[in-house]
């Protein structure tokens, strides 16, 4: 008796993501292959897609030397309260903002790289 791919799939999706981990993991050894080799194959015709992105997640990947600082940019950024922000900045690197325009993200970095912080824009 044979499993399906739906059989499969249905069995993964009942999983936690550290059982999820732990399969990949499994198949990597098992197969002798890397999943990031495989994304890096599939994402040849990625290419376009990229081009006409038009959502962008801000990542904070450095506090900088002006750590109060960075906190109070991100706190001006979010809304977040002052223990939430200071968790967000120590914990770097993280996304301060997810899946905002082109114009929205660039204001957004200027703001926290005039406080010190190291910002990227995905």
């Amino acid at each position: 008796m044979s499993i399906t791919k739906d059989q499969i799939i249905e069995a993964v999706a009942e999983m936690s993501v550290m059982d999820v981990v732990e399969l990949i993991e499994a198949m990597e050894e098992k197969f002798g292959v890397s999943a990031a080799a495989a994304v890096v194959a599939g994402g040849a015709g990625a290419g376009e897609a990229a081009e006409e992105q038009t959502e962008f997640d801000v990542m904070l990947t450095g506090a900088g030397s002006n750590k109060v600082g960075a906190i109070k940019a991100v706190r001006g950024a979010t809304g977040l309260g002052l223990k939430e922000a200071k968790a967000l900045v120590e914990s770097a690197p993280a996304a301060v903002k997810e899946g905002i325009s082109k114009e929205e993200a660039e204001a957004l970095k200027k703001d926290l790289e005039e406080a010190g912080c190291q910002v990227e824009i995905k």
